[in-house]
């Protein structure tokens, strides 16, 4: 799958905000916290420790909440269409 890196002002702002059908996934480095105000679906995310890592695994955040991550190595966050994350697992490396 497809990997964008949010490095941007406007894609850190907007994400995956209003989007259809997403076909990739959106990387926010130096992130802890997401929203899903705005989503047009619900989307997975992966948490990801600064060696790229998988430390945690979300699946089906759904629309209009708040995520906090509170693993104490969280280092950015992979937001994932949904039902995606049954691909991954806990300490898998994502190439990015």
């Amino acid at each position: 799958m497809k990997i964008i890196v949010a490095d941007s002002f406007s894609q850190r702002l907007f994400g995956l905000m209003f989007k259809k059908n997403i076909t990739y996934g959106l990387l926010f480095k130096r992130c802890k916290s997401i929203h899903t105000f705005f989503m047009k679906s619900n989307i997975d995310i992966l948490v990801l420790n600064k060696n790229k890592e998988i430390i945690a695994i979300r699946p089906n955040i759904t629309k209009n909440k708040i995520v906090i991550i509170h693993e104490k190595d969280a280092y950015s966050i992979l937001e994932l269409p949904p039902l995606q994350t049954h691909k991954y697992h806990l300490k898998d490396i994502i190439d990015i």
